[in-house]
């Protein structure tokens, strides 16, 4: 029985903005209402000038996300229309980290089930536990999956481990997770806490414009064809080269002091 509301909670610590998705009775299985709410968090901590860096992650200590909240499919997708509502939920959730312009970093624990595997692909940068366990399980619930969250995984994964995710629905650790390219790095669960709050701090204490323009050209860089966001992109690093971030990061490496970035 659900004893705990199930939402997405945003909170600031310095520079790091968290969006942390509870569902604790269900392993954070994200509701209806959960994935229309990651979208607006995200663009909330991504316009926020004193966010640097922006962290997911689920929950207590048994799941990221454990995908969908099924129990919810006989009432929200009892229809066509609200089964095509929920998959637009769900797509513009799985979109948001990507058009976030600020670093999105996962910190995955624990179980990391199908939307919840869509959600981290769409991050830029995971880290997950030791104990992290994956699986796309869309074939055993006959399920069709949208389609940008199959090119999203196809883009991070690859054809072929994507394939065979789907068509296995099987379950796979975090060191397969790794070599596939999912995830940039594995830590100790006992160690996951203070790892990713030290590698938060090293991405907050990093020029902003020059990792907004770093993440614009990776996106642009898996568009087909990449020239759609070029002219953004060129403003986006003429922005850096013309900003008082570059004269006090070079005055910086000049003085062989720490840099003072403001993102300006």
């Amino acid at each position: 029985m659900q004893t705990e509301p199930s939402q997405v909670y945003v909170r600031k610590e310095g520079r790091v903005g968290w969006v942390v998705l509870s569902n604790r009775a269900r392993r954070n299985a994200v509701t209806h209402a959960m994935w229309r709410a990651i979208p607006v968090a995200l663009e909330a901590l991504g316009a926020d000038p004193a966010i640097r860096v922006v962290a997911i992650t689920g929950d207590g200590d048994e799941a990221f996300v454990s995908g969908g909240d099924i129990s919810e499919f006989e009432t929200v997708r009892a229809t066509r229309e609200g089964d095509e509502e929920y998959n637009r939920a769900v797509d513009e959730a799985c979109m948001a980290p990507l058009r976030c312009p600020k670093p999105v970093v996962a910190k995955i624990h624990g179980f990391c089930i199908g939307g919840g595997l869509a959600l981290a692909a769409a991050c830029d940068v995971c880290i997950a536990s030791d104990n992290a366990v994956f699986c796309m399980p869309a074939a055993r619930l006959g399920v069709g999956y949208w389609y940008r969250g199959v090119e999203r995984l196809v883009q991070i994964l690859g054809p072929m481990n994507t394939s065979d995710i789907f068509f296995s629905a099987r379950k796979f650790n975090a060191n397969e997770a790794q070599r596939m390219g999912l995830l940039a790095r594995i830590v100790a669960r006992a160690d996951l806490d203070a790892e990713f709050a030290k590698y938060c701090a090293i991405v907050a204490d990093n020029a902003p414009l020059t990792m907004m323009a770093a993440k614009a050209a990776i996106i642009a860089a898996l568009q087909n064809p990449p020239q759609r966001a070029m002219p953004a992109l060129e403003n986006s690093i003429n922005g850096c080269w013309a900003s008082d971030d570059y004269r006090e990061g070079r005055e910086a490496f000049l003085e062989k002091r720490r840099p003072q970035f403001t993102g300006n």
